[in-house]
């Protein structure tokens, strides 16, 4: 469990740039939501680097990820290990290179809350959540939404998380968690896939 965790949530640096706060927020979340409703499946690859105050040097991770509603997640990376999350309802299955590991979330409080960010983060509507409060940020190029935990098991884990999107809000463009210890981590999505038909095997683990 601490593994999928250390995985999803590893944490970055992200180029500084200059942000002001959005003046109507009410219609940027409508916009955000028509979005999320537009879209019933989404591949991507990915590029995951994490930041660690112990290490000088960046950890670089790659893979590819399939996203379908409602609640079917495959996360998995290529590089520089073999790695894969997969999601399906109510299950979450964890692989690596030795063994598949199962897990009920109807069971597992933790997971149902990392499943619960983790989809909610790649379809871009986390800022729903009552478990964050939300800032709405925009620059020349992106929107950012900046979420600050308000529920103890998540002010435990993150300082804040930061989502970002392009300006013609097709999707989330990079996700940034960034912890308490300062450690961050940063995903950015590329080649992006909408609404293709994706089987439901892409979700089974075999």
């Amino acid at each position: 469990m601490k593994k999928i965790y250390i995985l999803f949530f590893l944490p970055i640096i992200c180029v500084s740039q200059t942000f002001k706060q959005v003046k109507d927020t009410t219609a940027l979340k409508l916009k955000i939501e028509a979005m999320s409703q537009t879209i019933n499946s989404i591949e991507s690859d990915f590029t995951q680097e994490k930041n660690l105050k112990v290490l000088s040097e960046k950890i670089v991770s790659k893979g590819h990820l399939i996203f379908k509603k409602e609640n079917l997640l495959r996360w998995e990376y290529s590089s520089p290990s073999k790695y894969l999350i997969v999601i399906n309802k109510n299950k979450v299955f964890i692989k690596d290179e030795k063994k598949t590991t199962k897990y009920d979330m109807n069971s597992n409080k933790v997971f149902k809350e990392i499943n619960d960010i983790m989809i909610s983060c790649v379809q871009g509507t986390i800022f729903k959540s009552n478990k964050f409060k939300t800032a709405y940020f925009e620059n020349d190029k992106s929107f950012k939404l900046e979420l600050i935990p308000t529920t103890k098991n998540m002010k435990d884990s993150f300082k804040k998380i930061n989502l970002y999107f392009d300006k013609n809000l097709s999707s989330v463009a990079k996700i940034e968690m960034i912890e308490t210890s300062e450690d961050f981590t940063l995903i950015e999505f590329i080649n992006k896939k909408f609404n293709a038909a994706i089987s439901e095997n892409s979700f089974i683990i075999k």
